[in-house]
């Protein structure tokens, strides 16, 4: 699934390419994703140009010249390809986790620009479109999630309030979107790890000074992983073409038995599933 950094590329990528172009034809192919798509889906977006293509938590969000907003979630497998008309055969895949050549009976959606399109392709089904009228109905829809950890938001006292007498693992919470947003499987095991915390420690042991690690390492290595263009697990690739470099850094995502990368430390990196997911930790360093 793509987290926080993965969809600020495609979004950087798109901005580029489709702020302030016209959409001038929708095809729809599949309505039924996570979410059906309306039945004016088609009509609130033809003819419409994109004003702004912003990113919220992991969601992506065309303002369109109409003052409604298309709010579009990748979920676990969707993808988003550019084709350029004038260059036939030649696509980039914006997103994550898939292969560069389409499978098209999983194209659901298409937007037509002018001289270009972008496909919506999730053989999953799990990732969806959703248009919201109003910037109040924007607000109160992204109200229902947790700060985004790169946010000034998710600090000390906000922890201070929300973890005092949970006997959830910090792991878990990590990934709880209700916590704290844009936060997924690859980054949670990397802030752990920085953090020196480990992964089924209780939220309500978590002392003030490891809640200061949390919050700055959320944000270094977030930040550090956009720098980078993301995490390339398969073939993620922006409007240039660009891969993701991030998973080249990874201190233990994916890296079961291998040795621990701090110079000071003679420990291994173990795998475990905690709460069904994939987890990553130095059973030296991470206490």
């Amino acid at each position: 699934m793509p987290e926080l950094p993965e969809v600020e590329i495609v979004k950087q990528s798109l901005k580029k390419k489709i702020k302030f172009k016209k959409i001038k034809k929708v095809i729809v192919r599949n309505r039924n994703l996570r979410f059906k798509l309306q039945n004016d889906f088609e009509n609130v977006l033809k003819n419409r140009f994109v004003k702004e293509v912003s990113r919220i938590s992991k969601y992506l969000i065309f303002e369109l010249d109409n003052q409604k907003y298309c709010i579009i979630h990748l979920g676990m497998s969707g993808t988003i390809y550019l084709i350029n008309k004038k260059k036939q055969n030649k696509f980039t895949n914006l997103s994550f986790y898939h292969s560069r050549t389409l499978s098209e009976k999983h194209n659901h959606v298409e937007l037509l620009f002018s001289n270009f399109k972008i496909i919506y392709n999730d053989p999953r089904r799990f990732g969806y479109f959703k248009i919201i009228n109003y910037q109040s109905e924007l607000k109160e829809f992204f109200n229902k999630i947790g700060p985004e950890a790169i946010s000034e938001d998710f600090n000390l006292d906000y922890l201070k309030k929300k973890i005092t007498n949970k006997t959830k693992n910090i792991k878990s919470l990590l990934l709880d979107q209700n916590f704290v947003s844009g936060i997924g499987n690859i980054y949670a095991n990397e802030i752990l790890f920085y953090s020196k915390m480990h992964p089924k420690k209780k939220a309500f042991q978590i002392n003030t000074n490891e809640m200061n690690k949390l919050v700055k390492f959320s944000k270094y290595v977030l930040q550090l992983a956009i720098q980078h263009g993301g995490s390339t697990i398969s073939d993620f690739k922006n409007t240039k073409s660009s891969i993701g470099s991030f998973q080249k850094k990874f201190k233990v995502y994916d890296r079961e038995n291998k040795k621990c990368l701090k110079k000071s430390c003679n420990g291994k990196i173990i795998k475990k599933f905690i709460s069904n997911r994939s987890t990553f930790f130095c059973n030296f360093c991470q206490k």
